[in-house]
């Protein structure tokens, strides 16, 4: 998983609250359990003017001009400020890789969807729980400033305005520490390779039996 230290990129909008994770990824393209391919599909209903089906190239296909993450101006955004509730519905964890696979890194909202939120973390996506009048305030500046960005610096906890000013946000340590240091859950198994090597080794010398190969 990447490593999350600091984040310093363009903001994008979805303004409008209960963003569920059908709207995220259409349930089309839950067939494979692959983590990565699925970002030309993040938001595939409200992004093309077409269906979109698993497996198809994106690169020919009509865009809904009227859709934010079409718009010039947010193109190549690492934020994604969104409203309340973002990530109801369904706990497919097809959502957070289509966001992470469209090459966003954090996530900014009054609230988010418990499973959604968890989620993210195992990810390498960063979720930012603000105060919701906070959250207005980014939006009414983002509209206002074209290639309007934020810096994100997870050390610090600290979302950085383009004044300068400091928002700070809470995360839980442990969570913390994964993010910064690359480690989802495999990882966080990976670090205990040593004894968990040891420990198999020491189980086939007491019970040689089990290990025994069939005929």
């Amino acid at each position: 998983m990447k490593k999350f230290t600091t984040v310093e990129g363009v903001v994008a909008p979805i303004d409008r609250a209960n963003v569920d994770t059908d709207m995220i990824i259409p349930k089309q393209f839950l067939k494979s359990i692959k983590r990565s391919g699925f970002g030309p599909f993040l938001f595939d209903e409200q992004r093309y003017l077409d269906v979109g089906e698993p497996g198809m190239d994106c690169s020919d296909r009509p865009l809904n001009p009227d859709f934010p993450l079409n718009f010039p101006r947010y193109q190549g955004a690492e934020i994604l400020l969104a409203r309340d509730n973002f990530g109801c519905g369904s706990s497919r964890e097809h959502a957070p890789w289509a966001i992470e696979d469209s090459g966003f890194r954090v996530l900014i909202a009054p609230s988010f969807a418990d499973i959604f939120f968890n989620n993210c973390f195992k990810n390498a996506l960063l979720p930012i729980v603000l105060k919701e009048y906070i959250v207005d305030l980014l939006f009414e500046e983002m509209y206002q400033e074209e290639g309007y960005s934020l810096t994100v610096d997870l050390a610090r906890q600290v979302v950085v305005r383009p004044n300068g000013e400091e928002v700070l946000f809470e995360i839980d340590e442990f969570r913390k520490h994964c993010l910064v240091n690359g480690l989802d859950d495999i990882g966080l198994t990976l670090q205990d390779a040593d004894a968990i090597r040891e420990f198999e080794q020491s189980w086939q010398q007491r019970s040689p039996w089990l290990f025994n190969a069939g005929p």
